[in-house]
C-alpha cells in the first residue's frame, strides 16, 4: 500500500487546514436489472486502492488522530455470497492502511463532526446529485455547529486542481503498468492483422484483438473503433459491423487496460496485404507527420510542440500529392488542412485514456511545457471524404497511426514500439494467419 499512502501524504500536504472528499465509483445499470462491469473511479483508485463500490475516502485537517478514513460497505454474508467478498471496515482499515473505516451508514453522521476545524472542503461537485446533496447538508450541520465561534468550510474546491497534477507525472512502478498494456495490445493488434482477409467483418477481427487482452489479464481500455473502407475516415466509428473489401484499408483504434492504467493505441493496414499506390502515398505522410510529432516529446518543449510539426508534415504531404493547393504557408494560416486532418495530435493518457491534467499554464492561453515522467498519445491522420472536392483517387482513404510515447530526460521512449507500423512489416504480417490454413 506504501504508493497510495505516499500519494495521500502529499496530497493531504497540499489541504493542511481543508478537508476533502472523495468518493468511489457506484455499480451502474445497464438494462433493466443488468449492471455495467463496475470500474473504479481513478481518482479514489490512485489514492486508496480499494477495489469496492459506495466506498467514500476522507482526509481531515492535519492535527487530528484520525486524519485519513475510509466509509466503506459493511460485511453482510448474505450479500457476499451473491456479490463476492466484501472488506467491511474493519479489513478496509487493516488492509488500506487508513487511521480509521466505517460502514458508509456512517457517513451522514460523522461528515458534519468532520467537517468541523476545516476552512475549505475539498470535494467534486456536479457528478451525482444525491450525493452532492448528503455533501452539502453535511456542511450545512457543520456551518450550524460553529455558528458561535470556530471555523467550517467556508469555500468548496476542485479535488481535481490538484490529484490531477499529481497524477500526470507517472512513477515508474505506473509506467511498468502502461508498459505491458502496450505489450498485451501488441498481441492483439498482431492477431487482428493476421487474421484479416477480404469477406471477414470488423466485428470478427475485433473479436480476435479483445481476446488476446482477456487471455492476459486485461480488458479494452475503450470501445474498439475497427473501421475498414470509409468507415476509417469517421474519427469515432463504433458499429463494427460491415464486411472487409478487397483492395480497402482497415483502421484499427484499440488499446487494452492493465490494472486500470490503459494503452491507446492505433493501427492501419490494407485488407488484402497490399497498400495501393494512393493508400501508401497517403499512409507514407502521417507515418512521417507521426515520427516527426514523436521527435518533441522532450521536456522543456510546448505541449503543442508535436502538434504543430504533425500540422507542418502533413501540409506539405497534401500538397506533394494534390489534395492541397496553394502555398504552404496559406494553408497554415487558412488551416485548410482541417478538411482532411481536424483532430488535434494526442492527449494524456494514465488510469483514464483521456488522462486528466492541465494542457495549458495558468493563463489559459500558453501550452504548458512537457517534463520527464508524462505520457501522451501521438496520433495523426489524414481522412479522405467522400465529399471532398478532391481527386477521386483519393477518396474513402483514412489513416490513423498512434502510439504512447513517455517523456524522458534522454527524449521520447515509444511504449508501444514493438506494434508494427512500418509498410514491409504490415503488408508482411497481414492476413498471414488465412495463408497458412489456405
Amino acid at each position: 500500500m506504501q504508493p497510495y499512502v505516499g500519494r495521500r501524504a502529499c496530497f493531504a500536504e497540499a489541504i493542511p487546514d481543508a478537508i476533502a472528499v472523495i468518493p468511489s465509483a457506484s455499480i451502474l445499470l445497464r438494462n433493466n436489472d443488468t449492471e455495467h462491469e463496475f470500474r473504479q473511479d481513478s481518482d479514489f483508485h490512485y489514492l486508496t486502492g480499494f477495489p469496492e463500490p459506495d466506498a467514500v475516502l476522507v482526509i481531515r485537517p492535519q492535527g487530528v488522530e484520525e486524519r485519513v478514513v475510509l466509509f466503506v460497505r459493511p460485511k453482510d454474508r448474505t450479500k457476499e455470497i451473491w456479490n463476492g467478498k466484501r472488506y467491511g471496515p474493519e479489513g478496509a482499515q487493516t488492509e488500506f492502511a487508513v487511521d480509521a473505516a466505517y460502514d458508509i451508514t456512517e457517513l451522514d453522521e460523522k461528515l458534519p463532526e468532520f467537517m468541523v476545524g476545516a476552512r475549505t472542503l475539498y470535494y467534486r461537485l456536479g457528478e451525482d446529485e444525491r450525493r452532492d446533496r448528503r455533501v452539502q447538508d453535511a456542511l450545512a450541520k457543520a456551518r450550524e455547529r460553529v455558528r458561535r465561534g470556530g471555523n467550517a468550510p467556508r469555500t468548496i474546491e476542485e479535488p481535481g486542481t490538484i490529484i490531477h497534477e499529481m497524477r500526470l507525472l507517472k512513477t515508474p512502478a505506473e509506467i511498468e503498468k502502461m508498459r505491458r498494456a502496450c505489450e498485451i495490445t501488441r498481441l492483439g493488434h498482431i492477431a487482428g492483422m493476421r487474421a484479416t482477409r477480404p469477406g471477414a467483418y470488423e466485428y470478427q477481427i475485433e473479436a480476435i484483438i479483445e481476446h488476446a487482452y482477456r487471455a492476459n489479464g486485461a480488458q479494452y481500455a475503450y470501445p474498439s473503433i475497427v473501421a475498414a473502407g470509409d468507415n476509417a475516415t469517421i474519427l469515432h466509428y463504433h458499429a463494427n459491423t460491415d464486411q472487409l473489401k478487397d483492395g480497402d484499408l482497415i483502421l484499427v483504434d484499440s488499446g487494452c487496460e492493465f490494472d486500470l492504467y490503459a494503452s491507446d493505441i492505433t493501427r492501419t493496414w490494407p485488407v488484402n496485404g497490399r497498400f495501393s499506390a494512393e493508400q501508401r502515398a497517403i499512409y507514407d505522410i502521417v507515418l512521417a507527420a507521426q515520427k516527426a510529432a514523436i521527435d518533441q516529446v522532450r521536456p522543456g518543449r510546448a505541449f503543442g510542440a508535436y502538434h504543430e510539426a504533425a500540422v507542418n508534415v502533413i501540409v506539405d504531404g497534401l500538397l506533394d500529392v494534390g489534395l492541397l493547393k496553394g502555398t504552404r504557408d496559406e494553408n497554415l494560416e487558412q488551416q485548410r488542412y482541417q478538411d482532411y486532418y481536424m483532430h488535434r495530435t494526442g492527449h494524456w493518457l494514465g488510469l483514464d485514456v483521456h488522462d486528466v491534467g492541465a494542457y495549458l499554464e495558468k493563463d489559459g492561453a500558453t501550452s504548458r511545457k512537457l517534463e520527464a515522467g508524462m505520457v501522451l498519445t501521438v496520433e495523426p491522420g489524414i481522412y479522405v471524404h467522400r465529399d471532398l472536392n478532391c481527386d477521386e483517387r483519393f477518396k474513402g482513404i483514412g489513416v490513423r497511426i498512434e502510439d504512447d510515447i513517455l517523456c524522458t530526460a534522454q527524449g521520447p521512449e515509444n511504449l508501444s514500439a514493438d506494434i508494427p507500423r512500418e509498410v514491409a512489416e504490415l503488408e508482411s504480417i497481414v492476413g498471414a494467419d488465412v495463408l497458412a490454413h489456405a
